[in-house]
């Protein structure tokens, strides 16, 4: 496939390869957009909020526009998570961290040298 061809829209799924990545052209299993996963020009501040829509109540803490490479953001992710006491993930360059813990996580990301703002939630 030409990279024009996938500038301009591109192959969406195939019946060779199933649903097709428009970030890079190749299938959704093959896909090497995270690992590249350049880092996301923001505006340079760290947020941290809490959420419990649609998680049937229960209450996860977010972290997002935190300036890491994929690796280093699952380190991060892992190193919370020990800090806290409990379990997480990674969507979508957001760490999700269980439970309502602002307060710790803003002081452990300022410890990083980032601009950390605590939103309400």
């Amino acid at each position: 496939m030409s990279r024009k061809s996938r500038e301009s829209g591109g192959l969406v799924f195939s019946t060779e390869f199933g649903k097709m990545c428009p970030g890079c052209g190749e299938s959704v299993s093959r896909c090497r957009c995270n690992e590249k996963s350049g880092i996301e020009a923001g505006d340079g501040v760290v947020r941290v909020s809490r959420e419990t829509k649609g998680r049937k109540g229960k209450g996860v803490t977010l972290i997002t526009g935190v300036p890491l490479e994929a690796k280093e953001l699952k380190d991060l992710a892992k190193n919370l998570k020990q800090k806290c006491g409990v379990g997480g993930a990674i969507k979508d360059r957001v760490i999700e961290i269980q439970g309502d813990h602002r307060e710790r996580l803003v002081e452990e990301l300022k410890k990083y040298g980032w601009v950390v703002k605590k939103a309400g939630g």
